[in-house]
């Protein structure tokens, strides 16, 4: 345990910080998974209405991955991994018929 005020308060800012990050982590699996699931919709039911909630739901992903890079969460190469991988997945999907 802590003995003194500065080592207790930077206790206190992990936590926090940790916490914000964990919500930054999960909203980022959470997009990446709408973004697959709509890919999917859109591969039973190619219209134009699908294929408007795959390109919205990538463009969300991507800018929450942009701005867990901006803060710190993720890393700038773990968050191009990312982006790369469900960007190839929407390209295979919108492009096959």
């Amino acid at each position: 345990m802590a003995n003194n005020k500065s080592a207790k308060k930077r206790i206190q800012i992990a936590e926090r910080n940790r916490l914000i990050n964990k919500s930054y982590k999960s909203t980022v699996r959470t997009l990446t998974k709408k973004t697959l699931e709509n890919c999917e919709k859109f591969k039973k039911e190619p219209n134009e209405e699908n294929k408007n909630l795959v390109t919205t739901s990538l463009n969300k992903a991507f800018s929450l991955i942009d701005k867990a890079v901006k803060k710190n969460v993720l890393h700038r190469n773990n968050a191009a991994n990312r982006k790369s991988k469900i960007n190839n997945f929407v390209k295979t999907t919108l492009t096959t018929k």
